[in-house]
């Protein structure tokens, strides 16, 4: 399809769209409807309803307490969160859509609770009720009250619509312009979503200096891609930090749940051509990381301390940027899909849980997720009269994988041999570097995802030790702080050592038709980065993949290998419910809907002694059983093989 010919059945009239109290025009864009009715359509639909009703019943009635009434109150957390008024925009949709007055209410008392609580001087909202609380995320608040308006507005009385469209050019004249003066003054997402935001605000607000604002930003945007791989770069504090290895801050949850989003959206309704094919490249790129089950791969990422399986934790959805562009790709389709699939499979009682094993832990959901995807959902609902067919007829890239793929922008691997999937890390770009609070995502050549076409996801890598960097943002941990990454590790003196600290691990590998083999070097480290005292050698381990099998083999040096306490740890994804049986020493089985997991060892192996059998951790919110098996006086090194039968 001609390039021209598709954006302009997608973009809206840049001369209708001006908005005034009086006047709201409808959207102009005209496409063929193959997504109106589809799968996609009632997929999203059903999510968002699900969600605003869920959101909803979680909505402070309180009239008389204005500090409270309208809010949305939080299952898990303490306090209320800053950005719950962004529910604005799907509550309008709703109310567009149904004609129930209940949604239209909800819209505006969530409105007027921000307005009261969180707002500043300087017309931005604040991230939470804190009076110095951060004000960038204002962006996303804007937004969201803009697409209400352009989409929505007349649902709301002349009065409403004045003032809802006098507090956005307040928050977009008296604090987003003057503060969102270049696209990397913080972290990445913030600016390349502000492309699309001027360019929305100046058309809405009919100011030009404000689209003029995001014609700046798109001046840059090729800066910020990576070779050879197009991964959007810029998550990092600072925000272009090389590593030791002279690695970029990359993030694969705020890239396509948010970053992506806003450069694909401008480029589309600006018809910026040339910006839309690199864009392409890019999702293309950051594709190659969805698990077939529609998961985002975000093991490895600068911000992993956020990643909830499905995405990131306060980011919005990965849905506009793909499927709006299915027409070209039609990957992007199946993966816009896919991802809402798992979407809906982490959603309980109204509300996204932030990863699959929450409710089988008993883990209660934070309503930031539910409030910032259905914002997504609102806006492909919106946008359905003109998207091109989405399906799931194309697979995706890691279901058709065979063999490995490095990539050097970020020393991490995918490997494809018969039914798994794997990812291998060794990337070193640390989300802070200013402050010790060692942060880690899995690197030391850790063994990240594990995944297997009949069962799903068995290992999935955590941060070594759970850090609430945004404590008002993350939710505190369940239980032990155990981490999921398997690992070699010795604990000693009070000081835990493991390969999962180790920035310079050196890892190499070698694939035939029928094997794949991974070799790694690693240093036993502490958090602060001092290895085990004495120990000068690097420790072995070994990954391979057959097509029936997957063996982990962990050799450790004399020194350690003496040591009583160093063990080679696997914990095993596996939520409450599943049959769990240790028929020997050396042979463990895991009972899952499609197949039974057996674990095997040339040494004993035991399971971590918790409730349940089973620990929790908050990325990417699952459970796990914890085998392990003790590396003393194993000259040969210790070795455990999963397959599924």
């Amino acid at each position: 399809m001609d390039r021209r010919i598709f954006l302009n059945s997608l973009t809206f009239s840049a001369a209708g769209l001006a908005l005034s109290p009086n006047s709201l025009p409808a959207f102009d864009a005209v496409g063929d409807n193959t997504a109106k009715g589809s799968y996609f359509d009632q997929l999203t639909k059903r999510l968002l309803a699900d969600w605003c009703d869920g959101m909803i019943r979680r909505q402070i009635n309180q009239p008389d307490n204005p500090a409270l009434h309208g809010a949305l109150a939080c299952p898990s957390c303490e306090h209320i969160h800053g950005r719950c008024s962004d529910a604005m925009y799907p509550f309008m949709h709703m109310a567009s859509v149904t004609g129930d007055k209940k949604y239209l209410q909800a819209a505006i008392d969530v409105f007027e609770w921000a307005n009261v609580n969180v707002t500043n001087d300087d017309g931005s909202w604040r991230n939470d009720i804190r009076p110095k609380a951060w004000r960038g995320t204002t962006i996303f608040g804007a937004i969201a009250l803009a697409e209400a308006l352009h989409y929505h507005g007349k649902l709301l009385d002349q009065e409403q619509r004045k003032a809802w469209m006098e507090r956005l050019d307040r928050a977009v004249g008296g604090y987003l312009y003057k503060d969102f003066k270049t696209i990397d003054f913080t972290n990445l997402n913030y600016g390349m979503t502000a492309i699309y935001g001027f360019y929305l605000f100046g058309k809405t607000l009919n100011n030009q200096k404000y689209t003029d604002r995001g014609l700046q930003f798109v001046k840059r945007v090729k800066e910020f891609f990576t070779e050879p791989n197009t991964l959007l770069w810029g998550e990092g504090k600072p925000n272009n930090n090389l590593s030791g290895r002279g690695l970029l801050p990359v993030d694969l949850g705020y890239n396509v749940e948010e970053s992506l989003n806003g450069v694909v959206l401008y480029a589309i309704d600006a018809n910026d051509t040339e910006l839309l094919d690199l864009t392409m490249k890019s999702l293309a790129g950051h594709l190659e990381f969805m698990l077939p089950d529609g998961a985002w791969d975000n093991s490895w990422g600068t911000r992993s301390q956020k990643w909830s399986y499905w995405g990131s934790r306060t980011s919005d959805g990965c849905q506009p940027g793909f499927s709006l562009l299915a027409g070209y790709n039609p990957a992007f389709g199946t993966a816009a899909i896919k991802n809402a699939e798992l979407l809906e499979r982490c959603t309980a009682d109204g509300l996204l849980h932030g990863g699959p094993h929450y409710v089988s832990h008993g883990v209660k959901p934070c309503i930031h997720h539910t409030f910032a995807h259905a914002k997504v959902m609102a806006f492909v609902q919106d946008r359905m009269h003109s998207m091109p067919k989405v399906d799931t007829a194309t697979r995706l890239p890691r279901e058709t994988a065979v063999g490995v793929k490095h990539f050097p922008e970020l020393d991490v691997w995918l490997a494809a041999q018969g039914p798994w999937r794997a990812t291998v890390s060794a990337y070193d770009s640390i989300y802070k570097t200013k402050k010790a609070d060692h942060l880690q995502q899995p690197t030391g050549g850790s063994m990240s995802v594990l995944y297997h076409n009949k069962v799903g996801t068995l290992l999935a890598g955590s941060m070594a030790r759970y850090i609430m960097v945004e404590p008002l943002n993350m939710q505190p941990q369940i239980g032990e702080d155990i981490a999921l990454t398997p690992r070699v590790e010795l604990r000693k003196d009070g000081r835990w050592y493991t390969n999962l600290y180790d920035l310079k691990a050196e890892v190499t590998f070698e694939e035939n038709d029928t094997q794949i083999a991974f070799d790694v070097k690693a240093m036993l480290q502490d958090e602060d980065r001092n290895v085990v005292p004495d120990d000068v050698a690097p420790h072995a381990i070994h990954y391979r993949f057959d097509d029936d099998s997957v063996t982990m083999k962990a050799q450790a040096t004399d020194k350690v290998a003496g040591d009583s306490q160093a063990v080679m740890v696997v914990p095993i994804l596996s939520p409450t419910g599943e049959d769990v049986r240790q028929v020997s020493d050396n042979h463990l089985e895991i009972d899952k809907p499609g197949g039974t997991v057996v674990v095997k060892s040339n040494v004993p192996m035991s399971i971590g002694d918790t409730d349940k059998n089973r620990v929790f951790n908050m990325v990417p919110g699952a459970e796990a059983v914890v085998v392990s098996a003790d590396l003393k006086d194993q000259a040969d090194g210790v070795e455990i093989r999963i397959s599924v039968s």
